[in-house]
C-alpha cells in the first residue's frame, strides 16, 4: 500500500443511477467502471477504441460474474481529440439515456510528444480540458433534470506546476515541454470544475455538484508516451524510482469513486480532492479571473458562443 491512500468507505448503491465515464478501457477508468458496475448502475463507457472497452467490459462482467445485483455495461465511441466525435457522443446519450447522474471526466492523455488533435489544439490541453469541456455542457441540460447530479473531473498534483498562459496554449511561440503542458491542462480541468460549479449557482442550479481530483500517481498506461518524449527506457526508470509510492489502479480509483458516490461530500461542490478528502489546489487553481478568462476561452474554441448549456432545454429522448 503506497503512502497516503485514501479509500472509499461508502457502501452506497446505485441501481437506478446512470453513469458515464471516459477513457475508460485500462487503469483507474476501468477500475471506476468496474466499482460503479458492481453498485448496481448503468455505466457506460465512452470510450475511442471500442474493441479495447469490448474487452474491458468482458473482463469486468467475468470479474462479478458470482455477484448479484451488478448493473449493465453499454459502450459508445468517444474521441476526447475530437470535437466531431464528442458531439457525435453527446448526441447519442442524449438520444438514448433517460439520465446521467454521474459523469466523471477521466480520459486523458499525458507528457505525449507535441502534437495536435483534430481541430488543431495541443494534444494535452485539447483532450484533457477542451473535450471534457464540450462533452459536460453538451450533457449538462440532462444531468440538470437527473438530480442528484456528480460531475467528477480527473485532475493531477501536476496542475500545480504550471499557469494558463492565454496568449499561446498551443504552443505555437514557446519552446514546448510536455510536463508543462500536461500541468496546464491539468490546471485547467481544476479551473474548469470551479468556475462550473459557480455558474451553477449564479444560474439557481441545485443538485447538480461539481468535483475535481488528484488520483495519485498510479501504475497505469497513462505514462506510455514517456519514452517517446525523453528517452527510451524513461518510464521503466521512473517506474523504479517512484515504484514504492506508486498507487495500484484500484487504489488510484478510490478518490474518484469518494467523489463520485460517497455520501460525506454529497452537499460540497467546486472543491478539489487527493485520498478521498477535500485539499486545497494550488493559487492559480483558486484565481476566480483566470477561471472565468479560460471559460470565456474554452467556450469559443469549442464552438458554444451561440449556445447556454444553463438555460438550455433537454430535448429529450429520442422515440424510435
Amino acid at each position: 500500500m503506497p503512502f497516503f491512500s485514501g479509500r472509499c468507505q461508502s457502501t452506497a448503491r446505485l441501481a437506478g443511477k446512470t453513469a458515464l465515464v471516459t477513457g475508460c478501457n485500462t487503469g483507474i477508468g476501468k477500475e471506476t467502471v468496474l466499482d460503479f458496475y458492481k453498485r448496481g448502475a448503468r455505466v457506460i463507457m465512452a470510450c475511442r477504441n471500442l474493441d479495447k472497452a469490448q474487452k474491458a467490459k468482458t473482463n469486468i462482467e467475468a470479474i462479478c460474474k458470482d455477484k448479484k445485483d451488478v448493473g449493465i455495461i453499454v459502450l459508445i465511441e468517444c474521441d476526447l481529440s475530437s470535437l466531431t466525435s464528442i458531439r457525435a457522443c453527446a448526441q447519442q446519450v442524449l438520444d438514448t439515456e433517460p439520465q446521467i447522474n454521474i459523469l466523471v471526466n477521466n480520459a486523458g492523455v499525458m507528457m505525449c510528444p507535441k502534437s495536435e488533435t483534430q481541430d488543431g489544439f495541443e494534444m494535452q490541453f485539447g483532450t484533457n480540458h477542451l473535450g471534457h469541456f464540450l462533452l459536460t455542457l453538451l450533457l449538462l441540460p440532462r444531468i440538470k433534470n437527473s438530480t442528484p447530479a456528480r460531475i467528477v473531473t480527473v485532475s493531477s498534483r501536476a496542475h500545480t506546476r504550471s499557469n494558463i498562459k492565454f496568449d499561446d496554449i498551443n504552443y505555437k511561440n514557446h519552446s514546448y515541454s510536455a510536463l508543462e503542458a500536461y500541468a496546464r491542462s491539468k490546471l485547467a480541468n481544476v479551473l474548469f470544475s470551479r468556475e462550473l460549479a459557480k455558474k451553477l449557482k449564479e444560474h439557481n442550479i441545485q443538485g447538480v455538484n461539481t468535483y475535481s481530483l488528484h488520483p495519485g500517481v498510479i501504475k497505469t498506461e497513462l505514462g506510455r508516451h514517456m519514452d517517446d518524449t525523453y528517452f527510451k527506457g524513461s518510464s521503466t526508470v521512473l517506474g523504479f524510482v517512484l515504484g514504492p509510492f506508486m498507487k495500484n489502479p484500484t487504489e488510484g480509483a478510490q478518490t474518484t469513486v469518494y467523489c463520485s458516490v460517497d455520501e460525506k461530500c454529497a452537499n460540497e461542490t467546486g472543491l478539489y480532492y487527493s485520498d478521498c478528502a477535500a485539499t486545497s489546489p494550488s493559487q492559480s487553481a483558486l484565481n476566480d479571473e483566470t477561471a472565468k478568462m479560460l471559460w470565456d476561452m474554452s467556450v469559443e474554441l469549442v464552438g458554444l458562443k451561440d449556445y447556454d448549456p444553463f438555460t438550455a432545454a433537454d430535448p429529450g429522448v429520442k422515440r424510435s
